[in-house]
């Protein structure tokens, strides 16, 4: 196989048909546009024949790469798929939009759309087939189709298609599934396409037990699985005659859905596959200066990121990227630059809350640990279904684990990681320390530093605060109603008396759809609206808007001869990126965490917070000084002036206070305001105190009937948490 980078100039491709976008989209003249197909699946690493993985069985995928490029250095900016997704179907970091936290439902700044609204505007049919989890409900106007029977065959004749196929057969839990069914699956594949547990390469990380093999022996033969429901699609492609005129993409939505994996923002939670396959007539057209990078057998060793996607998806369709889009280009006519760095981010993952950000390059990965004081081992209750994660448990209580094996559950992290990838590509000896490579560590850390103020990263402010902000009383806002204005005569149907009508909607950011008859209940058959809409006199034009965060508005309905407004005013809602960037709270929480590289030292810095007049900072001051704290003068400092914030305003304040009390010894005290939090009106703030409890372990028994009444909380994760905090107390009284 060959490696290449590839360069491209500019390739303006057209839109052409109904709905295509208007001049401001960018476009130029030029030749017809190219079909794209993006063919996902879920919870995989590179583990493929054609990535050099011996034990893997993927003769469909391997035949597909040879007919494309292989990217070796693609990752995901999170290990876990929502926000994974998030950041593809936005091109924007999770952490600048706030849908960091695992399903958190979102509210992006008003000039977020999803991706695909700019395809199907400059005249793409769009397809969903049919997963979306992107932190927000998914807006109608995304996709032309979002559905299990969405399908590019769907579309109208001729019209250029997008089309997304997402793949489940490979999620992670579908490695812990030993139904009838799936053993039944699992048997259709043949003797030479079956994997032996006892040939499996097990990472050192790993305890070597027959279910951990078996574990990652299904997990294989999932994907072998997979593979051949890859080549249906592609059969499918090829069956229309459609495989010379579009665009395949390949791809993984992150790390293999096994422990130090899936969730995780090591490599082996965040790199993936990625093929493209350009037919050679468009080769030339995607990368006119370099067609042959886009040759069969071709390697691509340069750095993407999932959130470059969106960009490199328009940029292939000839359409401008907007200005707010943070990924780059790596194919089209507005290709840019190689990278230097890609970035990741660990937040809450279901009901366990941590803080991680890493910075990687060709060679070496940082990563920042602000959560240091937990380990890694925190429970996730969906996790802990998987028999190796039970595996890694048991052996664990055993003292039975060896090496790296023991390091996941170490009790505390480093607050900094760097490994070299090269040397030790499943980044178990920890290079931070080391004087050799304190001019990497410091290049990394500045580039992290660098990265985190740049693309304005929210995820320092503690999630019960940050919801507030976004939804107040956690009530979702409302899109207004499309509105009919400068209605004109049309000059084509003068003689019908037909006219043009522009709806406008008041919510600012909103985007709109209309369809002229027909079934306003049916998602399928809306139009984007992109410019104004020809209307007969005998028809009737219906009308709805979404704004991404927000509830849909209703249908309204136009005839011709119904008044028109002449001028709508739009309402710009007052949005929580306002109130960060006003009160300057990002810039003094990440100053304020640098005390995490004082150590015993830090306690002064921690204090001050305590002071602050802002709930965060003291949020920040308590937890430092809960996990700083080593020491009995310190601990003297320390004791007094968190009693002082057991009446803090902040429910998280006096959490965080109340949590490193009990710890100390003051239960007396501090165990009543956690047991009061838990009847906190905010499920999140529920959580944080409920997570609280569960970590103080026997000193939380007073409060056992607190924590049980919580197993029928409204919200899940509150669920999980206080069932197995009730469990585990349970089990130690009996």
């Amino acid at each position: 196989m060959q490696v290449a980078s590839g360069s491209a100039v500019a390739t303006l491709i057209p839109a052409a048909g109904r709905g295509a976008n208007p001049p401001s989209a960018g476009r130029s003249p030029g030749p017809a546009r190219p079909n794209f197909l993006w063919i996902s699946t879920e919870d995989i690493s590179p583990d493929l024949g054609c990535y050099g993985d011996t034990y893997a069985v993927t003769p469909n995928l391997d035949r597909f790469a040879a007919q494309g490029v292989r990217y070796d250095n693609v990752f995901s900016h999170s290990g876990v798929c929502a926000p994974t997704r998030s950041g593809i179907i936005t091109g924007m970091y999770p952490t600048t939009i706030g849908t960091h936290h695992m399903r958190c439902q979102g509210v992006p700044p008003h000039f977020v759309k999803c991706f695909p609204e700019y395809l199907r505007a400059a005249g793409y049919y769009c397809t969903n087939n049919s997963k979306t989890d992107y932190q927000f409900d998914p807006p109608f106007t995304a996709w032309d189709e979002c559905s299990n029977k969405a399908h590019w065959r769907n579309r109208p004749k001729d019209k250029p298609f997008f089309a997304v196929v997402n793949f489940t057969i490979t999620h992670e839990s579908q490695i812990r599934n030993r139904t009838p069914q799936m053993l039944k699956r699992l048997d259709s594949l043949g003797p030479g396409e079956r994997h032996d547990p006892a040939r499996a390469q097990l990472p050192p990380y790993y305890p070597d037990t027959p279910e951990v093999r078996r574990d990652w022996a299904q997990y294989y033969d999932l994907i072998t699985l997979m593979d051949k429901e890859a080549q249906a699609v592609l059969d499918q492609l090829e069956a229309d005659g459609l495989a010379d005129d579009t665009i395949v993409w390949f791809w993984g939505d992150h790390g293999r859905g096994l422990p130090r994996g899936k969730r995780w923002i090591y490599d082996s939670g965040s790199r993936v596959p990625l093929i493209v396959r350009v037919p050679e007539k468009w080769r030339k057209t995607i990368l006119p200066r370099n067609p042959e990078a886009l040759q069969p057998a071709t390697v691509n060793d340069d750095l993407i990121a999932f959130i470059d996607f969106a960009p490199t998806m328009l940029s292939m369709a000839g359409i401008a990227i907007p200005k707010h889009i943070q990924g780059r280009a790596f194919l089209g006519g507005r290709k840019a630059a190689p990278r230097a760095y890609v970035f990741g981010a660990r937040d809450r993952m279901d009901e366990a809350y941590d803080l991680i950000r890493c910075v990687r390059d060709t060679r070496f990965k940082y990563i920042r640990n602000y959560l240091w004081h937990l380990s890694r081992g925190q429970d996730i209750n969906y996790m802990n279904e998987m028999p190796t994660m039970r595996e890694m448990r048991r052996l664990h209580a055993e003292g039975r684990l060896q090496g790296p094996q023991k390091q996941y559950f170490e009790p505390t992290k480093p607050v900094e990681e760097l490994y070299d990838i090269v040397a030790d590509p499943h980044e178990v000896n920890n290079l931070a320390g080391d004087p050799q490579y304190r001019e990497v560590l410091e290049r990394m850390r500045r580039v992290h530093t660098e990265w985190h103020r740049d693309t304005m990263d929210i995820g320092l402010i503690p999630e019960p605060l940050f919801d507030e902000m976004k939804r107040p009383d956690g009530r979702f806002e409302q899109t207004a109603e499309p509105v009919f204005t400068r209605m004109t005569a049309d000059r084509g149907r003068k003689a019908e008396g037909g006219g043009t009508v522009t709806i406008v909607c008041p919510t600012q950011g909103a985007s709109i759809a209309w369809r002229i008859g027909g079934d306003v209940k049916s998602p399928v058959g809306w139009e984007l609206y992109v410019r104004p809409v020809s209307l007969r006199p005998q028809e009737v034009l219906h009308a709805k808007a979404c704004r991404i965060g927000f509830r849909d508005s209703g249908v309204v309905t136009f005839r011709l001869g119904d008044p028109a407004r002449e001028r709508v005013t739009t309402t710009q809602t007052k949005h929580w990126r306002e109130d960060i960037e006003t009160a300057g709270l990002r810039p003094r929480l990440a100053k304020v965490k640098e005390a995490d590289h004082l150590g015993a030292n830090a306690t002064p810095s921690w204090l001050a917070c305590l002071r602050d007049a802002r709930p965060a900072v003291r949020y920040w001051g308590a937890v430092g000084l809960h996990a700083s704290v080593r020491y009995p003068p310190d601990l003297s400092l320390a004791q007094p002036a968190l009693t002082t914030r057991l009446k803090d305003s902040s429910v998280v304040v006096r959490i965080a206070a109340a949590h490193a009390l009990c710890d100390w010894g003051d239960e007396k005290v501090a165990l009543p305001v956690l047991v009061e939090a838990l009847k906190h009106p905010t499920d999140k703030a529920r959580l944080f105190a409920v997570i609280a409890l569960a970590q103080l372990g026997e000193k939380a028994r007073p409060a056992l009937a607190h924590i049980q009444a919580l197993t029928k909380d409204s919200d899940d994760y509150v669920r999980r948490v206080a069932t197995t905090a009730s469990q585990r107390l349970q089990a130690k009284k009996g």
